[in-house]
């Protein structure tokens, strides 16, 4: 297992990794070398086969202030070539994040500001609790929310997380679950629970069947269907419904016994 000077990894025998960014100093606020390894870190557990879900969450009171203000003062002083290798750094690890192949699930307490929105948005499952708060607030410092932007709006729609990023609004958590920022919101003392029960639906599903949703709606557009997605969508399921997990997922419930990927 790799070491890593801003996150923790702690992963259990069920194939449950969680990664947890641990700068509590900053309030988990990510600077070049978090980024690095927030990257690092995922490439290492989409590469282990033993790992089935990723939990992403920070330690202490907050779950990420978005970006550390020492290093976007820094940028604020570099070149323009610099600052293009730096964001395409940050828009790389984002990426990564939001095209794992496995489920991937966002544990918000606290403080979610700028790149932290950002951070829960790429997860495919959000859930929160009652003292989260969340405000794209990038505009404040002179900045924009640019590499963030097209998570927050594929998870909000393009007028909320318009609204969001020109007013710098801080909303609480129950506006987050309303505007389908998070999935759920619980009180603090039940967050982990919550995790694990959402964890535990994850790890009920087929790893393979789950990749091929992610690659599936991940080509998907709201709007039409047209004739090449119905024809994409024909060839997906019927590629999958011939697979080796497929038909160990059939015969298990015909033999009302769990499916061996649920074995420990």
């Amino acid at each position: 297992m790799t070491s890593y000077q801003t996150l923790s990894i702690a992963q259990g025998a069920s194939g449950v990794a969680r990664l947890t960014m641990s700068r509590q100093a900053v309030f988990n606020a990510f600077d070049e070398t978090m980024i690095g390894e927030l990257d690092q870190a995922f490439v290492q557990l989409i590469d282990d086969p033993v790992v089935r879900v990723i939990v992403l969450a920070g330690d202490g009171r907050h779950f990420s202030a978005g970006a550390d203000l020492q290093w976007m003062q820094r940028a604020s002083h570099a070149t323009q070539e610099w600052n293009l290798v730096d964001a395409r750094r940050f828009a790389e690890m984002l990426w990564r994040i939001d095209s794992c192949p496995k489920p991937t699930v966002a544990r918000v307490q606290g403080a979610a500001l700028g790149g932290g929105v950002g951070l829960a948005c790429v997860c495919d499952v959000a859930i929160a609790a009652d003292n989260a708060s969340f405000a794209v607030s990038e505009a404040k410092f002179g900045i924009l929310p640019s590499v963030i932007g097209p998570y927050v709006t594929n998870a909000l729609g393009r007028r909320q997380a318009r609204r969001l990023a020109l007013t710098t609004t801080r909303i609480d958590a129950a506006e987050a679950l309303a505007i389908g920022l998070v999935h759920r919101v619980v009180a603090l003392d039940a967050l982990d629970a919550a995790v694990d029960a959402t964890v535990t639906e994850l790890l009920a599903g087929g790893p393979q069947a789950q990749r091929e949703i992610k690659q599936l709606f991940a080509a998907l557009e709201v709007g039409p269907v047209t004739p090449e997605v119905r024809e994409l969508t024909a060839q997906t399921i019927a590629r999958v419904r011939g697979s080796e997990e497929a038909r160990e997922g059939f015969a298990a419930f015909l033999a009302k016994r769990p499916p061996n990927w649920t074995q420990p």
